[in-house]
């Protein structure tokens, strides 16, 4: 199946339901609408000289009609290009760049920002804004086509690209991940498997649409549900979004998790109709796990993933989560990202090649259809990630329990190696997460004449809360050992992506610059 076959299902099974509404309950589509406009959008794409294969960016805040530009991309054999609006200029031109991104769909308040783009991208050669932008630009609404207009299927073909998504860049330069139709559609499958709801779903969309957050609409259009548009991460909107909306699910990183948790009223307010609380990109601290049940309701959900492997490679369910939260015996499952889904095998392996057992520490590795099959035009870094047995290597620290849970210890290149004896970074942050005023924390190594690295926490405290650096140390000599514990506590802002994930390896390379090793 190609994904636009599965995106259509919705127009065919709700075409009056709502389907593109914002946080007021005013409907902007209904499903046949936006299935028309998708078309309308595709057909001038073709009557513009598109060919399939061509990259398209589209470069918006949370906008129904950029998400309609990008699902037409899909329709027209087109392939997305997804991007960042938080992101910095010249980290998208240069993705764009990389992958010779062709045509660019902006929102008209982006005007200003587009002539660096177009500068750092030389291959886009058509450019259209939404609304009014640039003087010579078309408007989308004139540019489409007639009312009525269809475009006509394009060959099937599931290994064909639909997606060209950039790593990220947590642990370096981003690079350019290709994803096929039959990866995305069975990502959305999963989806379905693993979060099945009575009634269409009801989704609210306030993390980036033209990025991550719009392949998790994906399978709500499929559905013919409700994806209800947020411009950001706003606590008050979001909380009173749940209630009038009546929303069933939400897709956020944890560190909007946390946000939401430390708003002052988070406990005043009803969400009842919440059936699934997603949470992914980054691990979340166990304790705030649990607060975040005891907020929101046994609905909680982690998801394990990469772009590589998009998204459903592990589930820790919202019953299994309400269970370790309620359950003394099951606590520990809290730090788990739980077991492999119905879409791929997850298992364990040693620097040789050989699946390791329950208990034993390895790196996390993934067997599936959804794994990508190298990095575009890098075929040195796309080797690195391939592992005996046609493994796909996470670059993940892990181990699995005797229940088949996933535990994640680290990333490979962020172990702290002081005195000759390994530190997993999150070992330490889920200790300090336990105190009620750090609000986010990163732990890394800095340079240390004795130790060669010394542990250091670097916290962000929730906005008038202070805490004792002291006594946290304390904490985590008692939990961890002395030596684990950080020899040393800052107070600062943390640095992040554009999607929220702290930047680790950033941080780091701040204490390093002057160090001829970075070990």
């Amino acid at each position: 199946m190609m994904l636009i076959d599965y995106l259509d299902r919705g127009a065919r099974i709700a075409p009056d339901a709502p389907c593109m509404t914002l946080p007021d309950g005013t409907t902007l589509s209904t499903h046949a609408e936006f299935h028309q406009l998708t078309h309308r959008i595709a057909a001038a794409f073709l009557s513009n000289g598109f060919k399939p294969g061509d990259r398209v960016a589209v470069y918006s805040p949370n906008d129904a009609d950029a998400f309609a530009c990008v699902v037409a991309t899909i329709r027209a054999g087109g392939v997305w290009t997804p991007v960042n609006v938080t992101g910095r200029e010249d980290e998208t031109g240069g993705f764009l760049h990389l992958v010779g991104c062709t045509r660019l769909i902006y929102h008209g308040s982006l005007a200003g920002r587009v002539p660096a783009l177009l500068a750092r991208v030389p291959s886009i050669r058509s450019v259209v804004s939404i609304g009014r932008g640039r003087d010579d630009d078309p408007m989308l609404s004139d540019w489409i086509a007639p009312a009525g207009t269809l475009c006509a299927d394009q060959p099937a073909d599931t290994e064909r690209l639909a997606m060209l998504a950039p790593t990220g860049g947590t642990t370096g330069a981003p690079k350019a991940v290709p994803i096929t139709h039959r990866q995305l559609v069975l990502m959305c499958l999963a989806h379905n498997v693993h979060f099945p709801e009575q009634q269409p779903p009801r989704y609210i969309c306030a993390t980036p649409m033209t990025h991550a957050a719009g392949m998790a609409a994906f399978p709500v259009l499929a559905e013919g549900g409700q994806v209800i548009i947020h411009q950001g991460v706003t606590a008050v909107d979001i909380f009173e979004s749940i209630q009038l909306n009546q929303a069933t699910r939400i897709f956020l990183p944890p560190t909007a998790l946390y946000a939401l948790l430390a708003h002052p009223d988070v406990r005043t307010r009803d969400f009842s109709s919440l059936c699934y609380f997603l949470l992914a990109a980054a691990p979340i601290a166990p304790e705030r796990l649990a607060e975040a049940v005891e907020v929101f309701g046994p609905v909680m959900t982690q998801l394990f993933g990469q772009a590589e492997a998009p998204f459903v490679c592990t589930v820790l369910t919202r019953e299994e989560i309400a269970d370790a939260a309620a359950n003394l015996k099951h606590r520990g499952r809290l730090a788990s990202c739980g077991r492999q889904t119905a879409a791929a095998r997850v298992e364990i392996m040693n620097d040789l090649g050989d699946l390791l057992g329950p208990g034993e520490q390895g790196e996390i590795v993934v067997r599936s259809d959804l794994v990508f099959g190298g990095y575009w035009n890098n075929p040195e870094a796309s080797t690195e990630t391939r592992r005996p047995g046609g493994w796909h290597g996470t670059g993940d620290i892990g181990y699995r329990d005797e229940d088949g849970y996933i535990y994640i210890l680290d990333r490979k290149k962020d172990i702290i190696i002081t005195g000759g004896f390994n530190v997993f970074p999150s070992e330490v942050e889920a200790v300090l997460h336990t105190f009620p005023a750090v609000n986010d924390c990163a732990v890394i190594g800095i340079p240390d004449d004795k130790w060669g690295e010394a542990v250091t926490a670097v916290i962000e405290t929730k906005p008038g809360q202070t805490l004792d650096p002291d006594q946290a140390i304390v904490a985590c000599k008692q939990a961890l050992g002395s030596v684990k514990a950080p020899k040393s506590i800052e107070f600062r802002d943390l640095p992040r992506s554009p999607a929220g994930k702290v930047l680790r390896r950033k941080l780091r390379d701040e204490y390093w610059v002057h160090r001829d090793r970075k070990v």
